[in-house]
């Protein structure tokens, strides 16, 4: 059985407005995407060196990554030779299942967060200025309220002018209190803050924001090392997450970020914002392979719920709707 119709068979017993939602968010990439994997499939007779060398092409275009691009051709080559697959179409079910695998075979791909049951979760979010952070937090902050939680969101970006009043506006939308002081103040002093009041107000979710630039690289780290600390003392073994927002739109810039944050700080996970904006959504394997950080969020629209868990394979629906839709039965 082809590993399209393995998922079509699981996808439909699931079908729900969650997967919906990828088919839809991941609709650019999967244009770019699946239609240059379709107009290759058809262009060829035969899978030889050519084929694999214009696939190459294509991956790398959809910002998959060079290193996990290499990897994932070479053993589709492999496969292809086991299998003894002369057809092109009989490639396309293999690349969609080496993809899954890719993600999932890298170390633990979990997109649960490390929620603590009856105490307070502490989850601290960094990353560049202009990347959805904010927005993330807020719909994050809706999520768990939904969920029946109380939440609570720290304003810890002080630096940023007007990024105590967005955290605010969220607040006011979702119904979740900020807790905040003057712009310019310590932002540890505001997660100290936050954290007091957490605690005093039995909160079971603490969201922290947290400033996106300061003068150079080694300043913003030292802050964020800073505001860690503080939380550390107050609540040993917090910050339960630390999640590091990234554009999908920016490709391999947020693979950049993404080391610059791994390097300074202990990233658990990756909120990765905008993904229905790019035609490169390929940038999640290259995160998830080449700096072993499971993706735990993707922003898949504008709504207040298409922040989403992230789910490999229905990642790979989305990329690949057209054909799993189509898979004999």
């Amino acid at each position: 059985m082809s590993f399209f119709k393995k998922l079509k068979d699981k996808i439909t017993k699931q079908t729900d407005t969650v997967t919906e939602k990828f088919k839809d968010g991941l609709t650019k990439t999967r244009d770019n995407f699946s239609g240059k994997v379709n107009d290759l499939v058809a262009r060829y007779r035969k899978v030889d060196e050519d084929f694999f060398e214009e696939l190459e092409e294509i991956l790398i275009q959809a910002d998959v990554g060079f290193d996990t691009v290499m990897e994932l051709v070479e053993e589709l080559r492999m496969e292809v030779k086991r299998k003894n697959i002369q057809d092109p179409q009989g490639v396309q079910s293999i690349i969609s299942e080496k993809l899954v695998e890719i993600y999932e075979g890298s170390g633990e791909a979990s997109s649960a967060l490390n929620i603590q049951e009856g105490d307070l979760t502490v989850i601290l979010f960094v990353g560049v200025n202009g990347v959805g952070k904010t927005t993330s937090i807020g719909k994050l902050a809706h999520k768990f309220k939904s969920e029946g939680k109380k939440v609570l969101m720290a304003a810890g970006d002080t630096f940023r002018a007007g990024a105590i009043e967005q955290l605010e506006v969220w607040g006011d939308r979702v119904g979740v209190e900020v807790i905040k002081q003057a712009e310019g103040s310590d932002p540890a002093a505001v997660m100290f803050d936050a954290v007091r009041a957490a605690k005093s107000r039995n909160a079971d979710i603490l969201l922290c924001d947290t400033a996106g630039r300061l003068q150079n690289k080694v300043n913003l780290m030292k802050e964020l090392e800073k505001v860690k600390r503080v939380i550390e003392r107050e609540i040993p073994g917090a910050p339960h997450e630390v999640l590091l927002a990234l554009d999908a739109t920016t490709g391999q810039n947020a693979m950049i970020q993404a080391k610059t944050f791994k390097e300074a700080t202990d990233v658990s996970g990756i909120v990765l914002t905008k993904l229905d904006g790019t035609a490169k959504g390929g940038i999640v394997l290259a995160i998830r392979k080449e700096l072993d950080i499971p993706v735990k969020f993707v922003g898949l629209g504008e709504k207040m719920d298409d922040l989403q868990e992230f789910d490999a394979e229905r990642y790979v629906y989305g990329l690949f709707a057209d054909m799993v839709e189509n898979a004999e039965e």
